[in-house]
């Protein structure tokens, strides 16, 4: 059985997460898959920091609009009563605790929240934050979707960030290609798991001593 699962059925598993009449950001990258499957029959309001409160799914081939972009600058659609408004209006939904969800990529998350998705700190690192600082920090509630390792094989849950910060504390849960955690109490919980990871195998990976959240 596999040990991973791939990144639409992760974007899909965060999407069953939202509850009805959320109001969400999606990051940059990744994390934009969810806006594909969140459910037709439930009023799920998505924001774009560049300015849409009303983002739909990705548009079919052929149908795409040019000037109806999201943050990341792909193309997306607009539902019925989408709204549109100026950039510092955007920050300031964001900044004023007016979202209840974010979802963000990350490089590392520490057992205590900490977040650093926006750079590795390497010497000719290009930084790139763009809004994950005031999303970090104005949403109620942090989602992070990741790989669990790097390409290199190391962990990206670690006991403290070594990579410059986003945000401190700020992270609720961590989705990740082998298995979800909450974040609480300084440790990961583990929440679930994704084919045939156990909570040992995944504290090998990560080397942290994990909590089991199951019932």
């Amino acid at each position: 059985m596999s040990t991973r699962i791939s990144r639409d059925d992760l974007a899909a598993r965060i999407a069953a997460d939202i509850p009805e009449g959320s109001y969400v950001n999606l990051g940059i990258g990744a994390p934009t898959l969810v806006a594909n499957y969140l459910p037709d029959d439930q009023e799920i309001i998505l924001h774009t920091e560049n300015g849409l409160l009303g983002m739909g799914s990705a548009p079919e081939a052929g149908a795409i609009d040019p000037d109806l972009i999201n943050a990341g600058k792909q193309p997306v659609t607009a539902l019925a009563g989408a709204a549109y408004f100026h950039h510092a209006d955007s920050f300031a939904m964001m900044r004023g605790g007016h979202l209840d969800v974010c979802v963000l990529g990350a490089f590392q998350v520490s057992q205590t929240g900490d977040l650093a998705n926006w750079s590795t700190g390497a010497p000719g690192a290009i930084p790139a934050v763009g809004g994950a600082m005031d999303l970090a920090i104005g949403a109620r509630q942090v989602f992070v979707m990741t790989d669990l390792l790097t390409k290199a094989g190391e962990s990206k849950l670690v006991a403290t960030c070594s990579y410059p910060l986003t945000g401190v504390g700020c992270v609720t849960r961590v989705y990740t290609d082998h298995a979800v955690f909450d974040v609480r109490e300084r440790r990961f919980h583990l929440r679930e798991t994704f084919g045939d990871n156990t909570l040992a195998s995944l504290s090998g990976l990560t080397g942290l001593d994990l909590a089991d959240a199951r019932s």
